[in-house]
């Protein structure tokens, strides 16, 4: 009875992990990118579309075209801006745990910016510094109104990586702001980073740390980090340059992330220096889509905060739909992210659709992108079969 009673729970283990998605075997996303992939304008793409426990899984193209070493699930990629709703999940699990607030005073945590310049220019346009008006907040820095520029000097000319979290939020204080906190919007990286550096506070821990014993090993994202190993590294899709009409060429490296990509000199930064994988990437939005639950069955968040925080957005009307590191729009359900190198996530957790997009791309927008898009829609709109895990069925031509 007891073996009986072990091999039951053994099952039911085994099909937790593996989220019960069946694949649908179509090829949306394959049809859609092939003439791409083909004239090497694309060098390799990850797709990968789910709807209501139907999957179709692409792994396109190259993750490296010289040595033709095929894309795939496990290599690993640096996600950029989609590390924002990584910080975002851990200031919404302190709200919940009433340590914090997203109206608290930055200050409250972080002393040194109690006191904030702003900078502007009166009606000559000579440059102008005057005390801050708003009492800055913590939904302030996560939602791109406080007034922070994109990045802080020193990483502007060093990298994402180059400064710890506190240093960070210190340099961030010490220089003028763009506006009035909570009046505008301007996109920012040291925003997220002060809101890091305040959950440092809370917790008393690092906050790689934090996410790591909170998020990633409770979601099993064992290949998630900002120090990858000289063997995750070896596994990295590269990086490319690309433009329409023109076949991508190798990129060593971009500038906001500089060699080396581990070691004691690489310090983690929550508005984008997360390195992940499809396959780890996929457990993190399938938990948004789920509503806090992981495709494992760990919860990490209730459903209620993740609607009233993570899908909701925390704006003043006119700015735009945001919510803590997530682009949301509450009424359609849908809310993501995308990456500097082009990467994208979207999920809708009304109608538990998903829509991942993995590449290591410089350059402007390309068309393959809107092309995937294209096929994302015929694949939500295609009547699948959910009895069969290889049946091809629901295709568009």
């Amino acid at each position: 009875m007891k073996t009986k009673k072990w091999l039951i729970a053994l099952l039911l283990t085994a099909l937790a992990v593996t989220g019960q998605a069946k694949e649908s075997g179509t090829h949306f996303a394959a049809d859609a990118v092939k003439k791409y992939i083909d004239s090497g304008e694309c060098p390799g793409a990850i797709s990968i579309l789910y709807k209501d426990g139907v999957q179709e899984t692409s792994c396109l193209g190259f993750a490296d075209v010289d040595k033709q070493i095929p894309m795939s699930l496990d290599r690993t990629f640096m996600q950029c801006s989609q590390t924002k709703g990584f910080c975002g999940v851990t200031v919404a699990m302190l709200v919940e745990e009433g340590k914090l607030s997203l109206d608290d005073p930055v200050s409250k945590y972080l002393p040194e910016f109690e006191k904030l310049i702003v900078a502007g220019k009166d009606e000559k346009g000579n440059l102008t510094r005057t005390p801050a008006k708003n009492v800055l907040t913590l939904r302030m820095v996560m939602n791109h109104t406080g007034g922070f520029p994109f990045e802080i000097p020193t990483k502007v000319k060093n990298g994402w990586s180059s400064l710890s979290l506190r240093d960070t939020a210190r340099e961030a204080a010490a220089n003028p702001i763009l506006f009035e906190p909570g009046t505008k919007m301007k996109y920012s990286n040291t925003g997220i980073d002060i809101g890091a550096a305040i959950v440092e506070v809370v917790t008393g821990k690092p906050w790689e740390v934090f996410l790591k014993e909170r998020v990633l090993d409770p979601l099993g994202m064992t290949d998630t980090t900002f120090n990858p190993t000289d063997e995750q590294l070896s596994r990295a899709i590269s990086m490319y340059d690309v433009a329409p009409g023109k076949k991508a060429t190798f990129r060593l490296f971009n500038k906001w992330m500089p060699l080396p990509h581990n070691g004691p000199t690489v310090f983690p930064s929550a508005g984008a220096g997360l390195w992940t994988t499809a396959a780890d990437q996929l457990k993190f939005y399938k938990m948004l889509m789920n509503l806090g639950v992981g495709d494992n069955g760990v919860r990490i968040l209730k459903e209620e905060t993740v609607k009233n925080l993570l899908a909701t957005n925390s704006r003043p009307e006119g700015l735009g739909g945001y919510s803590l590191g997530l682009g949301v729009d509450f009424e359609k359900g849908t809310m993501g992210h995308g990456g500097a190198w082009k990467t994208n996530c979207q999920v809708n957790w009304r109608n538990k659709t998903l829509m991942l997009w993995v590449v290591q791309q410089n350059g402007k927008k390309n068309p393959w992108f809107s092309e995937w898009k294209k096929a994302a829609e015929k694949f939500f709109a295609a009547k699948l079969d959910t009895g069969a895990s290889d049946a091809y069925t629901g295709r568009l031509d």
